[in-house]
């Protein structure tokens, strides 16, 4: 019999919303002018750029369609150009050793525990699947990716939406049920369990001060840290 899969998201869930906020964020915002001049003609960086361009309403300069993506960063809109532009960026970022991504202290020896007990780990977020990769490579503790059976993005649906994750468990050779979704936001969850899941509400107090519990937490499992967490068999 297979064992439950995990599937988890990442800002507020095994990082900090903060770091997304506050460090790569700000980076990508101010590394996108020199980026776009040095990589526009780039097929894989001018694939993403013209399609911003035409939903943008046809912009026909570069600085244009840099000031509609900083814009979107500013908003945080979650458009899978801008992520995939972002972590083009990001991976310089991380090349260079601007930044490590740190996670929660909880976080390391809880996927290294359910991998070694047979648990698929994946992950789902709304930064593109280059940029998870990224992030999991570079952590604090270091290359986490071999960890990982899965990664998934707003390619496969919104993340709001409950058929991206019947077609995630699809990918992951597993029936809805046998999937547990880890998350702090509520929607998500709601979506992930109408689609069929398990699922706990990451409720991380540096993130959260004010704990949702009751109503707030919508009959999701609510805890506050990996440590917490029963993956079951």
């Amino acid at each position: 019999m297979q064992k439950t899969a995990i599937l988890t998201d990442i800002e507020g869930t095994t990082s900090s919303i903060s770091f997304v906020r506050d460090v790569l964020f700000p980076y990508a915002r101010a590394a996108l002018p020199d980026f776009v001049r040095e990589h526009g003609h780039d097929p894989k960086v001018r694939h993403w750029l013209d399609i911003v361009a035409v939903e943008s309403g046809g912009l026909c300069q570069d600085e244009m369609i840099v000031e509609t993506l900083q814009g979107w960063i500013d908003q945080d809109r979650k458009h899978t150009a801008l992520k995939a532009l972002q972590g083009l960026i990001w991976e310089a970022g991380y090349r260079e050793g601007d930044f490590t991504a740190p996670l929660y202290d909880d976080v390391v020896p809880a996927l290294r525990k359910w991998h070694d007990a047979g648990h698929a780990l994946a992950v789902y977020s709304s930064g593109s699947v280059p940029a998870q990769k990224l992030l999991f490579s570079h952590t604090d503790a270091g290359d986490l990716v071999p960890l990982f059976r899965g990664f998934f993005d707003t390619e496969i649906g919104h993340k709001r939406d409950a058929d991206a994750y019947r077609l995630i468990a699809d990918r992951l050779d597993r029936a809805p049920h046998d999937v547990l979704f880890l998350s702090d936001v509520v929607e998500e969850l709601d979506a992930a369990r109408e689609a069929g899941m398990r699922t706990v509400l990451l409720d991380r107090r540096e993130d959260y001060p004010t704990p949702r519990t009751g109503d707030a937490a919508r009959g999701h499992l609510r805890v506050e840290r990996f440590d917490e967490i029963d993956a079951g068999t």
